[in-house]
């Protein structure tokens, strides 16, 4: 009989080992390195092993699909990695509690403005940066985040944790390295006149995550590498 709980403790604790050997690699502390499991398609009766089994930082794409999710796990970290609508941002704010894709200054400050109005207290948010210029990706471009970013530093009720990146959908792991070690450039060069950016660096996936590790990321986002393959699109719920 399938145990979930052992299985996505077998399957967490082989992202760890690999995490520790790509810290190693970089002669980092694997604790500076948080893991969020991607569960967008995972049904919540897989999900409510998770916690059990280690697993207490989990990421949705989608307001709609958390909405299912989040409050059936309310010890869990819920953090939100995909496009988020100005419609959707007050249902964002009750769900998450960490806010990865915050992509231009009229939704940081629809957040804020939520946030204050709700008492939520500051919100844990990341600014989405499109470092590749990638047509397919949401994000500031790196001119544009530099100009917006102190008016949404000013924004007292945020907490810009630090910069996330979608890496390109790329062969071999090592070439996803370029957007990575942009992504840290831009973070020193930003954080060198503006010391409020925080220095969280989301960027990893399950095909790439070691060589983001490698280069500086403090949050990798890994779902398919514990969960396994998602279902096609017609079978996923919700679809």
């Amino acid at each position: 009989m399938d145990d979930p709980v052992a299985r996505l403790t077998a399957a967490r604790a082989a992202i760890e080992v690999r995490i520790e050997a790509a810290c190693a690699r970089a002669g980092r502390d694997p604790s500076t390195v948080q893991l969020v499991a991607i569960s967008k398609t995972v049904s919540l009766d897989v999900l409510r092993s998770a916690p059990a089994a280690g697993l207490l930082a989990l990421g949705e794409n989608r307001v709609q699909e958390a909405a299912d999710k989040a409050p059936a796990l309310p010890e869990v970290e819920w953090h939100l990695v995909g496009h988020l609508q100005g419609n959707k941002a007050g249902k964002a704010l009750e769900l998450f509690s960490v806010i990865q894709s915050v992509d231009s200054v009229a939704l940081a400050e629809r957040l804020a403005r939520l946030a204050g109005e709700r008492g939520r207290g500051r919100v844990p948010v990341y600014l989405q940066v499109n470092v590749d210029a990638d047509p397919a990706k949401a994000g500031f471009g790196p001119d544009a985040l530099t100009a917006a970013l102190p008016g949404i530093l000013a924004l007292p009720e945020l907490e810009v944790r630090g910069l996330m990146t979608v890496g390109l959908l790329v062969g071999a792991a090592e070439e996803a390295r370029p957007t990575f070690v942009r992504l840290r450039a831009l973070s020193e060069t930003l954080r060198a006149s503006h010391p409020d950016l925080g220095a969280g660096l989301s960027m990893g996936m399950s095909d790439d995550f070691e060589v983001a590790i490698e280069e500086g990321s403090t949050l990798v986002r890994v779902g398919r590498a514990i969960f396994g393959a998602r279902p096609p699109a017609g079978e996923r719920p919700g679809a």
